[in-house]
């Protein structure tokens, strides 16, 4: 297969041919040879002066082949024109085209709001996801040659470090040196900056075409690694059906994490705790608890509080007793809770919210990753998928008081997704973080007839609350073997401490009724 200049400009035409086969096509190298495509790589040298990168691509064909389901030669998919695709890099989105790219992030089953192109770009243009802050966009293109048309994208940045991706690689940075003499960064990381939810990575426009493209999006990830030199590759929070493909049929090394999801389905009790798999499974109970909410609206809460279809009328009467007691005493403060969408983020709002969210960073001796131009040009661009949720003093109208804290979420074609907590003096008052964080994020997604509230990592109390531990999936391409070898055994090890962690959780009390 084909690959790329890693240069600044937005397009360098590099070919790949493949050939659509309907019945599943085998995946088989006919040649391979040096085209002598100069690769000019000036972002590897301004993130490492040690970078290795590779002065020449490769070029290999791809072609679908293999017998039919009926048993039939696959002669009849061969009749068919190759396919033609260029795969090339963006060093920026202001390079690719909203629309197309749009078309290609909602390919998949939902709508992932983090990968839409407004959201990738308010991070390049708000300066909070650009190489002076160690993140340089190699953005992947997939192009019909003849058409230009995008047929498939991956958002792929050369790291200089390791801040920012929520699955924690420090100590593999540490023994690579160690190991090789060489150093660990730049890396290669395709996923969304500062962002731990699982979507899809490889993005790829719905059509027959489709198939032929996620292959060669999937090669061409190992190849532009190799070529560019660097030490690693890594696709961070994949669906399970992409972990899979990238583990079996790539041989990426796959890594799991744990997360806290809420699924709003009257289907959940506590024997579901009792079928969770374990960490070295496909995801299983994770894939199954996704689609729970699938079942219909028949099977989702018809409120937070109230009749018997009810979220809390759904659990243990002790876990049903303390979180009433929970959210009346966060009201009892003398607080208006406003959630806010849309138009109704006013731009006073943001600016109060970059203060809490300052707050929370220099607290914790963190890092502010986002600027406060991100947050604004998030309302601008994405308001229509943003809840912000506010805690202000009761004094004058609603949206007047004085703000103390607020939750930032954004909104999916099934999900919610929980993102950024802060306060001002807010931590004085009980129970304010699960009120804007858990509660009011339930509450709305129940309002709204959406699937799930995905809550991040870091908290298992989350789970007397409503929340279920859900897997996560990254996969990873180490090109050196003796050190690839070395992360396979140490993700062994995590494994087995990831099954002992999900033993512990199946015995923890679930907060849901048994059947």
């Amino acid at each position: 297969m084909r690959v790329v200049s890693a240069t600044s400009q937005p397009v360098v035409a590099s070919c790949v041919q493949a050939r659509a086969a309907p019945h599943g096509a085998r995946r088989q190298a006919l040649s391979s040879h040096k085209c002598g495509l100069s690769l000019d790589a000036p972002a590897l040298r301004s993130a490492s002066s040690s970078s290795r990168a590779s002065s020449s691509s490769s070029e290999a064909i791809v072609e679908g082949s293999g017998a039919a389901a009926d048993g039939s030669s696959a002669q009849q998919a061969d009749e068919k024109p190759p396919l033609q695709l260029t795969i090339s890099i963006a060093s920026a989105m202001a390079h690719v085209g909203k629309d197309e790219w749009d078309v290609c992030a909602m390919g998949g089953d939902e709508v992932n709001p983090f990968l839409l192109y407004d959201f990738l770009s308010a991070m390049e243009d708000s300066k909070s996801a650009v190489r002076e802050q160690g993140w340089q966009a190699q953005h992947v293109l997939v192009r019909n040659t003849s058409s230009g048309e995008l047929l498939g994208c991956a958002p792929m940045y050369l790291k200089a470090h390791s801040y920012g991706e929520y699955i924690f690689d420090n100590s593999w940075g540490n023994a690579y040196q160690r190991m090789t003499g060489q150093n660990y960064y730049p890396k290669l990381l395709v996923g969304v900056p500062f962002t731990p939810v699982t979507g899809q990575r490889l993005l790829v426009k719905p059509g027959e075409q489709a198939g032929a493209v996620r292959r060669a999006l999937a090669d061409s990830l190992q190849q532009i690694t190799d070529q560019f030199g660097v030490s690693s590759l890594h696709v961070n929070f994949v669906t399970p059906a992409e972990y899979q493909e990238l583990g079996s049929r790539n041989g990426y090394l796959q890594r799991t994490g744990i997360q806290y999801h809420f699924y709003n389905s009257r289907n959940i009790t506590a024997s579901m705790m009792d079928s969770m798999t374990s960490s070295s499974d496909s995801g299983e109970f994770s894939g199954m608890l996704s689609g729970v909410g699938g079942t219909g609206q028949d099977s989702m809460y018809s409120s937070f509080d109230g009749d018997e279809a009810s979220f809390l009328m759904n659990l243990r009467q002790s876990k049903r007793k303390s979180i009433r007691q929970e959210r009346k005493k966060a009201k009892a403060e003398g607080l208006r809770f406003l959630r806010l969408t849309g138009a109704d983020i006013k731009p006073h709002h943001w600016d109060a919210f970059y203060k809490f969210y300052r707050n929370t960073t220099d607290r914790k001796w963190g890092t502010p990753y986002l600027t406060k131009d991100f947050f604004h040009q998030l309302g601008e661009r994405m308001g229509d998928k943003v809840l912000l949720v506010l805690a202000e003093s009761a004094e004058g109208a609603a949206g007047h008081g004085k703000p103390i804290a607020g939750a930032l979420n954004l909104i999916g074609s099934h999900a919610l997704f929980g993102r950024n907590w802060g306060c001002l003096y807010g931590d004085r008052v009980p129970n304010l973080h699960f009120e804007l964080c858990y509660y009011s994020a339930l509450e709305f997604a129940i309002e709204r007839g959406l699937q799930r509230v995905e809550a991040g990592a870091q908290g298992e109390h989350k789970l007397q609350r409503g929340y279920l531990p859900s897997f996560t999936h990254s996969v990873h391409y180490i090109p050196d073997p003796g050190f690839s070898g070395v992360v396979a055994r140490y993700l062994h090890q995590e494994r087995a401490e990831m099954d002992y962690t999900l033993e512990v959780l199946r015995r923890e009390a679930s907060p849901y009724k048994q059947p």
